[in-house]
């Protein structure tokens, strides 16, 4: 049975699978909660954004603030790569 994890989670059974899949509370509930969405579809393709190995550093390190990676400041190009990807 699929607990309910409250009004913040729209689709349970997809946080909850994902969760048991290794994924973080909050890669989880955004997975879950756009799929539950109308508007959205995560399940199509990208957008037009340049792979992360094209970006500069300074771009790569901005994006990481943005998403609030924590140790950015010490990281390589290639490690922020990896943390990007991670979130």
């Amino acid at each position: 049975m699929t607990k309910d994890h409250g009004p913040s989670i729209k689709d349970d059974e997809t946080y909850e699978a994902l969760r048991d899949g290794g994924a973080s509370k909050e890669k989880a509930a955004r997975i879950a909660n756009a799929r539950a969405s109308d508007d959205q579809d995560p399940s199509a393709k990208g957008g037009e954004a340049p792979p992360y190995e094209d970006w500069t550093k300074d771009d790569l390190y901005d994006r990481a603030r943005e998403l609030d990676v924590e140790g950015r400041s010490d990281m390589t190009k290639d490690e922020l790569i990896a943390a990007l990807r991670d979130r």
